[in-house]
């Protein structure tokens, strides 16, 4: 019954999300057969081509066809490529996938050491330096680090490409342009929830016992203390996926935020629709596999 009502939600969620995304993108000014023909395109040529692509019918009809074909698994065809827009996002989201999983390992291997040594220095010179870069971390745009980051790496020093996927460690600068922010959050995260495990009552005892503060908090308060930062990390993963538009277009990274980008400017209706519906399935989805792991590190939050 848990897995009926939760695949219930995430089908209702999912025709929320594509039902607003239809009537915000037909609503808003724009025409996609004048950014296809252009300026100098006849107006026979426009009705010729608008009723081929169907956008001359009501807006009623319009959206049962997109209803029908996502009901049969079929996303719809570009209108400015004459391509499926399941080829189209099948090509661009595993670049997308890649860029938000290297962004999350930067973010932990960022964040765990920093916010680990800021509890355990909990008021001391360590934790005050934790605190201030992340601060600084949180308060850093993605569209001016990027292009500092080319600035300093790719332009004066040379040691990484400036922009592309193909070539050698070029995914190292947007990864750590999109994990940046994250690792901050998750620092002060993980402090907060060690600092409040390590005044626990097993804690005192295991030390009591002779245990070693190290494996006291590595092997026993960490673990405990890992079940909001583990909520945090699933939320985050899901606005890695959607979030990282900006650093796809700084670092003009082949994803699904540039393709979402490039299809807004053709008013390419199908491949919007399609990349958002996308983008919040995967959403949805991390949530709901954050939410049975949240069950399975603490079975009191376990339901019937």
């Amino acid at each position: 019954m848990r897995v009926l009502g939760l695949l219930a939600r995430v089908l209702v969620i999912l025709w929320v999300v594509s039902t607003l995304v239809f009537l915000m993108l037909h609503l808003v000014p724009g025409d996609p057969v004048a950014v296809m023909l252009g300026e100098s395109a006849t107006a026979a040529d426009q009705a010729a081509l608008r009723h081929h692509l169907g956008l001359d019918q009501p807006l009623w009809q319009q959206y049962l066809h997109y209803l029908g074909g996502l009901l049969h698994g079929d996303m719809g065809q570009s209108l400015f490529l004459q391509r499926p827009v399941a080829d189209l996002i099948a090509a661009r989201f595993p670049y997308t996938a890649e860029l938000a999983l290297l962004a999350l390992a930067v973010a932990v291997l960022l964040a765990f050491p920093l916010g680990i040594w800021a509890a355990v220095r909990a008021g001391r010179w360590p934790d005050q330096l934790a605190m201030t870069l992340s601060l600084i971390g949180v308060s850093i745009p993605n569209f001016w680090l990027g292009p500092m980051l080319i600035l300093l790496f790719s332009l004066w020093l040379g040691w990484l490409p400036v922009s592309g996927a193909d070539a050698p460690w070029a995914w190292v600068l947007p990864a750590v342009t999109l994990g940046t922010a994250l690792a901050a959050i998750l620092t002060r995260m993980l402090r907060a929830s060690l600092l409040e495990v390590l005044h626990e009552e097993y804690v005192r005892t295991a030390l009591a016992k002779g245990a070693s503060p190290r494996r006291v908090v590595l092997r026993h308060a960490l673990f405990n203390a890992l079940l909001p930062v583990v909520t945090v990390l699933g939320l985050q993963l899901g606005t890695l996926l959607g979030g990282a538009v900006i650093t796809e277009v700084v670092f003009d990274w082949p994803g699904l935020g540039q393709l979402l980008v490039e299809s807004i400017q053709r008013r390419d209706y199908p491949v919007v629709q399609g990349v958002i519906l996308v983008i919040a399935t995967a959403y949805v989805v991390v949530n709901a596999f954050t939410d049975w792991l949240y069950g399975w590190l603490d079975p009191r939050v376990r339901r019937p």
